[in-house]
């Protein structure tokens, strides 16, 4: 999960912010929806695993303010990136379980630090069922997925001769 962590107010020119944003960082008194333009960007993340992030929590004050589901990460001018997405309300097991509490990470100099949460589970894409909270495959199950679809068409000679008649299917079809 990804903890956002705001510094403290700053009024910026709308003209020159992004999103024309006229304050950047954590006060009292934002709603929800200033707090979630405030904290969905932009920042600098590098990398791919942001884009693995299912959910945020956004931090001011070293608590908990508002919880985030993330729909995807988008580019922004100078390279660097913003959330898409929804706020959490209650009854949202995200929300309840970290708005208003201190945050996970504490206060971070870094804005963008992530932590593992229980909460950020997802399923194996093997198909086993298995929760996993990084990547997409449980140590050993993409090389399992792999030779069980291999299995369903017969032998690996077998799965070869398939893909290949298959995957130039495709592509006459394309150039069509």
């Amino acid at each position: 999960m990804i903890q956002i962590t705001l510094g403290k107010k700053k009024d910026v020119d709308p003209a020159r912010a992004p999103f024309g944003r006229s304050q950047i960082g954590w006060t009292d008194g934002l709603s929800d929806r200033q707090l979630h333009e405030i904290a969905r960007g932009t920042w600098v993340m590098p990398g791919e695993r942001v884009e693995r992030e299912r959910f945020a929590a956004v931090s001011g004050g070293g608590i908990i303010r508002q919880a985030i589901e993330i729909d995807r990460v988008v580019d922004t001018p100078h390279g660097r990136r913003a959330f898409e997405g929804r706020i959490l309300g209650p009854a949202h097991p995200v929300h309840d379980h970290y708005v208003g509490k201190p945050a996970p990470n504490g206060a971070q100099q870094n804005p963008i630090t992530y932590f593992n949460s229980p909460l950020d589970n997802r399923e194996c894409s093997c198909g086993c069922g298995k929760p996993i909270n990084r990547g997409d495959f449980l140590p050993g199950h993409d090389q399992r997925a792999i030779h069980e679809r291999i299995a369903r068409v017969g032998t690996v000679k077998d799965f070869i001769t398939w893909f290949d008649q298959t995957w130039e299917q495709g592509e006459q079809s394309d150039a069509a």
